[in-house]
């Protein structure tokens, strides 16, 4: 059964674009162009994700948000925008967003994400709440004790209470891109230099803890974050 995706967009012609591609890839599209209309088209239906546009006539996208969110507190939200202000990008994760595109962007892009985003929050799958206990390669890590084991000889590191939350944020977002924006915000709750730095020597730790496996691999996604994956043998 295809997934229903709630596109508002005050741009007719853009969305129609949008509509047409993610149709084309077997989701299914409802369009409203401004944010109210959005809200009612809501209350109306049943979606499995939503993208809102920020700026929009009546009703602005963190408005419809903060609204549907109070209907519904599970719903998942990609905001699309013309800014690249951080207060934006701040704004949209205290939301609950899960995922922040900057126009313009590609198609391709788009369905990147959106697909990212219903595979990491599938009802078939733990919730980031739920899941304690993860397999990166050949790594057990047990969240709960922040404990990180090399399966290979045993030998075991703990962490700090966010180098964990770092980590298992890299493991819910594997293969993925993991926004720098999301970490600071979730982890430190604030995003400026000082935080973006510190995050930075978190990372290197990260990296150290999991270097005994050279599969893994944390790259820099240059201007957007992170990425976690394991490299084929």
């Amino acid at each position: 059964m295809n997934k229903h995706i709630l596109l508002v967009e005050d741009d007719q012609n853009f969305g129609d674009v949008l509509r047409s591609y993610l149709e084309m890839h077997d989701f299914d599209v409802t369009l409203a162009t401004d944010g109210e209309a959005g809200l009612e088209t809501f209350k109306k239906g049943s979606f499995d994700l939503c993208i809102f546009d920020v700026m929009m006539p009546k009703k602005d996208g963190f408005t419809l948000a903060r609204e549907v969110k109070a209907i519904n507190p599970e719903t998942m939200i990609i905001f699309l925008t013309a800014k690249t202000l951080k207060e934006d990008v701040l704004e949209g994760f205290k939301l609950g967003a899960d995922d922040y595109i900057t126009k313009p962007f590609n198609s391709e892009e788009l369905l990147f994400r959106v697909r990212a985003v219903l595979r990491r929050n599938s009802k078939n799958e733990p919730s980031l709440e739920d899941q304690r206990e993860f397999i990166i390669s050949d790594y057990h890590f047990d969240y709960a004790l922040r404990i990180l084991t090399y399966t290979k000889d045993g030998t075991t590191d703990k962490l700090s209470p966010k180098e964990a939350q770092l980590l298992r944020l890299f493991c819910f977002r594997m293969n993925d891109v993991l926004q720098r924006s999301e970490a600071l915000t979730k982890i430190w709750n604030d995003d400026n230099y000082f935080t973006a730095r510190s995050m930075d020597v978190f990372i290197t730790k990260i990296r150290k803890y999991l270097s005994k496996d050279s599969k893994i691999e944390i790259e820099n996604i240059h201007g957007n974050g992170f990425r976690m994956y394991i490299k084929p043998e």
